[in-house]
């Protein structure tokens, strides 16, 4: 959902009225009263809905596991703003990062080229911009790997979409698509497992 100016906001603030050409990085990291994880596309703030269980915990299953093959120069984290340029800055829901941009545990941001991987669960409210926005403006930032994470069959099992950059072009590429188990060399090696068994486990 795209911010709108409202009378009062939560705690009794105003909602300030948008810049014409559009809110950028500073004002989301300065502008009071923004709920958590709001998120700036395209100069737009975008609120996130409440999370479903399925998205919580299969983030968790991803956390644990990049972190168990993660060697000493990778850093994985959730739900860390990734500023893309002056106008996108998304939370990608996981990221894997370069260990050295990790500078202070009172961050709040990444650039996009401390980043070489950025993952996406599908939620309903967001579908169209997990799908479509953010992995294109993720290439378009030349971050190297990204991994899209819906549900499949009668069972709602996760299912991951492996993509890579390529680098003439900036866009993503195919590179395989993974239910019950995820194996791949980038960023890393990594064999994760994806089952609702595992999942049910959480």
């Amino acid at each position: 959902m795209t911010a709108e100016p409202k009378p009062i906001a939560a705690g009794g603030s105003r909602w300030p009225v948008p810049p014409q050409d559009g809110y950028t990085v500073d004002d989301l990291f300065t502008l009071p009263d923004l709920p958590p994880h709001t998120e700036l596309i395209d100069g737009s703030l975008v609120f996130v809905s409440p999370q479903r269980d399925f998205h919580s915990t299969l983030i968790d299953l991803l956390i644990m596991g990049l972190r168990r093959s993660a060697t000493p120069s990778f850093k994985v984290r959730r739900e860390m703003s990734v500023e893309l340029d002056r106008r996108n800055v998304p939370e990608p829901d996981v990221c894997v990062l370069h260990a050295k941009a990790v500078k202070s545990p009172d961050q709040t941001r990444y650039m996009a080229s401390d980043v070489v991987l950025a993952v996406e669960v599908i939620s309903p409210d967001s579908e169209a911009r997990d799908r479509t926005t953010k992995p294109q403006k993720y290439a378009a930032a030349g971050i190297p790997n990204f991994w899209l994470v819906d549900r499949a069959g009668s069972d709602g099992h996760p299912v991951v979409y492996v993509y890579e950059l390529d680098a003439v072009t900036k866009c993503y590429t195919p590179t395989g698509i993974h239910h019950g188990e995820l194996k791949t060399g980038v960023p890393y090696d990594i064999v994760l497992d994806i089952t609702m068994d595992a999942l049910d486990e959480l």
